[in-house]
């Protein structure tokens, strides 16, 4: 008889318990929808050009501008390319980009720091920890080996980097498929090779930008598609931001985003510099 009038209670307590994890479940459910639904946060861009404008005076008193109204975004990540001929201002905007030289006018953010409020040793600061350039006749030192052209850039560094450099340029060259000429000079190795050296020490400091100014120009063009490849690949590992500078257009098409610069203004766009 006991165990007869338990039941109805014993039934009631399970159907409550069922309805409980239901609930829950449902609960989840609607949570989950609610995250996926979410949209994912903005990435905060790295680098924001507004209206920059570049002009320098002549010697006979006469201005000289640049760069005219040049507006430009990266983020993090990105891979643009800038196609130009010679003077349309190329090497200017490389030069802003990579904090070497300041806007006449416009505005500027470097890591969302308005670039009029540094002054040039702060700068300099962020030039060194988060800029790496890869220049068109690699800027190697001729009596330095490979590993100690990599090893350059952190001597400049703090903490880990500088006490490690040693290790971190054998890695880095490594990385760039130079594991066995560590100990080459300059003269020893092949154009693509000394290319790949400037690669590994651009990179050298993991830098959240990386400015290519011409970096095939000095190689033929296979080696340059290898090297291309191997920068864009790199660079997409690191999450750094890319912008190739050349007046190639095939150069420039391996890129995800494409700019074309004439007379100082800057448009989307591809286009043979002839």
């Amino acid at each position: 008889m006991s165990l007869q009038a338990g039941q109805p209670r014993q039934t009631e307590q399970t159907e409550q318990t069922e309805q409980a994890q239901q609930a829950e479940q449902a609960g989840h459910a609607g949570q989950t929808e609610q995250i996926q639904q979410e949209p994912q946060a903005q990435q905060e861009p790295l680098v924001v050009l507004s209206q920059v404008t570049r002009a320098v005076g002549l010697p006979d008193h006469e201005i000289l501008q640049i760069l005219s109204g040049v507006d430009l975004t990266v983020y993090p990540g990105d891979h643009l390319s800038i196609v130009g001929r010679s003077g349309s201002g190329k090497s200017t905007l490389l030069n802003i980009l990579g904090l070497l030289d300041v806007p006449t006018s416009g505005t500027m953010t470097f890591d969302g720091v308005p670039v009029e409020r540094m002054n040039e040793k702060r700068r300099a600061l962020a030039r060194g920890a988060a800029v790496g350039f890869i220049f068109q006749q690699f800027n190697l030192l001729a009596e330095r080996t490979a590993l100690e052209n990599v090893m350059t850039p952190l001597l400049y560094a703090r903490g880990r980097q500088f006490w490690q450099r040693e290790r971190l340029a054998a890695r880095m060259l490594e990385r760039v498929g130079l594991g066995n000429r560590l100990q080459d000079r300059p003269r020893k190795l092949s154009g693509g090779e000394q290319q790949r050296v400037a690669i590994a020490r651009a990179l050298v400091r993991s830098p959240r930008l990386i400015l290519a100014d011409e970096p095939t120009g000095a190689l033929d063009i296979a080696t340059g598609q290898s090297v291309m490849a191997l920068l864009a690949e790199v660079a997409a590992e690191s999450g750094a931001a890319l912008v190739t500078i050349t007046h190639d257009p095939h150069v420039a098409a391996l890129a995800q985003e494409h700019f074309l610069l004439q007379e100082g203004r800057l448009a989307p766009g591809l286009a043979v510099a002839a």
